[in-house]
């Protein structure tokens, strides 16, 4: 059965509800045969996402970054979970990524910076983004959550007609 691993850091009732959203979307009865697995990001593991087939990345907009947790996440799992380097330690490009992932942030003025750090990271990893990336900025309202919904969604059709 295919897994899509849902990895966020949820600290405010925005980001909380985006995730709740996404999960939702993920876990909607359209879906069948895809298993959601939900982990903070502190605590998902590389054993996490070597058993996923997708991935769901869900992150605050903090001082013009991802948040720490998420990072943390990343520095937790990029070598074991197929991560590129170059000669010079940074990140290379890793080609021909087939895992699909998606990615919604929340800021209260941008989001910008948050959104090219995960982007940066992520492609030197073997995914492929394959929705368009959240940005909500403000009040996360019933448009923003239908979004997050639809994120989810599209995330987990994916996985069941792979």
């Amino acid at each position: 059965m295919p897994r899509l691993l849902v990895v966020h850091h949820s600290p405010t009732p925005s980001v909380r509800s985006l995730t709740e959203a996404v999960v939702a979307g993920a876990s909607d009865e359209a879906i069948e045969g895809v298993e959601v697995v939900v982990r903070p990001a502190l605590d998902a593991r590389a054993g996490d996402v070597l058993g996923a087939d997708g991935y769901l990345l869900g992150t605050p907009a903090n001082f013009g970054y991802m948040s720490g947790a998420l990072k943390h996440f990343f520095d937790t799992i990029f070598l074991e979970a197929g991560g590129a380097l170059t000669d010079d330690g940074s990140a290379a490009s890793a080609d021909g990524g087939k895992r699909p992932f998606g990615l919604y942030v929340h800021g209260r003025y941008d989001t910008t910076g948050a959104v090219r750090s995960v982007q940066s990271i992520v492609g030197a990893l073997p995914w492929r983004q394959a929705a368009p990336v959240l940005e909500v900025l403000g009040d996360v309202g019933t448009t923003e959550q239908e979004s997050a919904y639809e994120l989810g969604g599209t995330l987990a059709a994916l996985l069941m007609e792979g």
